[in-house]
Parts: C-alpha cells; sequence; structure tokens
C-alpha cells in the first residue's frame, strides 16, 4: 500500500467518526448491530488466516478470549451510547478511554504515575462531570443512559487495550483482531433471530457493509498510518475522529453543540492528548 500515511490515518479516522451515522440510519437494536460489526471481521479474517496457515487457539489464547468478552461487552456498550445520545457526546465521552488506559496501565502493568499524570487525569475527570452537569440523573433521561453506557465502553477499552498490548508480542495484528471479535460474532449471533422485526434485505447489506468497513478497512489504514509514522504525530491524528463525528452529527441530524460539550469535551480531549504525547517522550 503506497498511500500516504497521513491521508491513511485521516480516512480511517473519518470512517471512525462516521459510526453513529450508520448506527443511527440503519436503526437496529443494539444486540443486533453488535452482531453485524463484529461477525464480518470474524468470517472475513478466518478465511486470511486459513489461507496463511496461522494456527489459532495456540499460546495465551485463554486470556485473548477473557479480553474478547470484554471486548464484545464493550462494542455492545458502544452502541447502545450512540442509539441513546447524540454523537457529539458519544464520541467525546469514547475518548476518555486514554484516561483511563493511562489508571489501567498504572495498576496491570505497574507504569510509574507521575504526579503530572494524576493532575491531568483530575482534569479530564472534571470535564466528565462538566459533560454531565444538564443532563437528569435518571434511568429514563435517554442522554444519561447514552452517555453512562458510552463511559463504562470507554473504560473497558481501555481494559482491552492494556490486555492486547501486554499479548501483541505473542501474536499478529490480524490474529488480535481476530481474537478482538470473536466472541461478540458468536454471543450475538441468536439476537438476530430473537430480535424482532429480522432486518431487512438493507439492514443487512448496510450492517454489513458497516462492519467491513469498520472492522477491515479502517483497522488496516489506522495499521498501515501507525507502522510509518512516529507515534506522537499519530496519536494527535487520531483525535481527528472527534472532528469528523460532530461534523456529521451537526450534518446529517442538526445536532447542537453546547457550552458543556464544548468545556468538559475540551478538557477530555487536551488530556487525551497530553497523556499521549507524554507517554510517547517517556
Amino acid at each position: 500500500m503506497k498511500l500516504n500515511p497521513y491521508l491513511a490515518i485521516i480516512i480511517a479516522a473519518t470512517i471512525g467518526g462516521s459510526s453513529g451515522v450508520f448506527i443511527k440510519l440503519i436503526d437496529l437494536p443494539a444486540t443486533t448491530i453488535t452482531f453485524f460489526r463484529m461477525a464480518v471481521p470474524v468470517i472475513v479474517l478466518l478465511g486470511y488466516l486459513h489461507y496463511k496457515g496461522t494456527k489459532l487457539f495456540r499460546g495465551n489464547y485463554r486470556i485473548m478470549m477473557v479480553a474478547s468478552v470484554l471486548n464484545a461487552t464493550r462494542m455492545f456498550l458502544f452502541f447502545v451510547g450512540y442509539l441513546y445520545t447524540s454523537i457529539g457526546n458519544a464520541v467525546i465521552i469514547l475518548f476518555t478511554w486514554p484516561i483511563f488506559g493511562s489508571l489501567f496501565s498504572a495498576i496491570f502493568l505497574k507504569e510509574k504515575v507521575s504526579l503530572r499524570t494524576a493532575l491531568l487525569i483530575g482534569l479530564a475527570f472534571m470535564g466528565i462531570v462538566i459533560m454531565y452537569l444538564n443532563k437528569e440523573i435518571s434511568f429514563g433521561n435517554e442522554d444519561f443512559i447514552g452517555m453512562a453506557a458510552m463511559l463504562l465502553s470507554a473504560i473497558l477499552f481501555s481494559v482491552t487495550a492494556v490486555i492486547f498490548k501486554k499479548e501483541l508480542v505473542y501474536y499478529s495484528r490480524t490474529e488480535t483482531i481476530f481474537y478482538q471479535n470473536l466472541v461478540g460474532a458468536v454471543a450475538f449471533l441468536p439476537f438476530i433471530f430473537i430480535n424482532t422485526p429480522v432486518p431487512s434485505a438493507l439492514q443487512t447489506g448496510a450492517a454489513s457493509f458497516y462492519g467491513f468497513l469498520i472492522g477491515i478497512v479502517a483497522f488496516t489504514l489506522f495499521f498501515h498510518a501507525l507502522r510509518r509514522l512516529k507515534m506522537s504525530h499519530y496519536a494527535l491524528f487520531t483525535y481527528w475522529e472527534v472532528i469528523a463525528a460532530l461534523f456529521f452529527g451537526v450534518l446529517f441530524f442538526r445536532e447542537q453543540i453546547t457550552w458543556n460539550m464544548l468545556v468538559g469535551g475540551s478538557l477530555i480531549l487536551a488530556t487525551g492528548i497530553m497523556l499521549r504525547k507524554k507517554k510517547v517522550t517517556e
């Protein structure tokens, strides 16, 4: 692939930012769309790994399967988040994951937490509080449910990121993506038949295309850029996904960008960028 790595990551982040549009327009239950999102990469990669003669379920595959269970739960919460709240709220809350990643890296990977890192994490949590300021804390409030689901999704994403980071030395990126999606593809299969109405041909086609676009195309572009860019540049450019998602939310659904979304989101995103830059320079 001769694609410019900066262009590759911009395209990949833009595709990632379009998730909310696909999820809302496809209009399927979270359990159903989770199946399509995770099953398509598994089917495609299973064929590829078989062609390459890769032996599956080797090494620390039990740990990978635990991470896959967590990732399946994370993806379900991800879709609940986008279905219940605005695209803007969802994507900003999603990008709290680097903050939680720093916490879990300190706990599980024994990475040292400096005073600067602790202050940045505190700043990010202040941003989360500001994001929730105008939300009624009630399970009858869809915005609250969506943002809470996305926050839990971000926490689980940070946990799985730590696990996969530890195991990446034993598995290829293709195998890692396969394991990420395996449990979810199997666990959410029954919901295709349980949920009513059954997905139409158009919904099935759109959901399958979304699963391929995000699970295969976007990840391929991200890894292409990751191999060729400095980590500091790569980390910074991934935040284009937030800008793209906000743009799509305004363009397709005329979403309003509120003051607390701007202030809280700025604190969260700035913290994430600074935490990532710090890790690169250490």
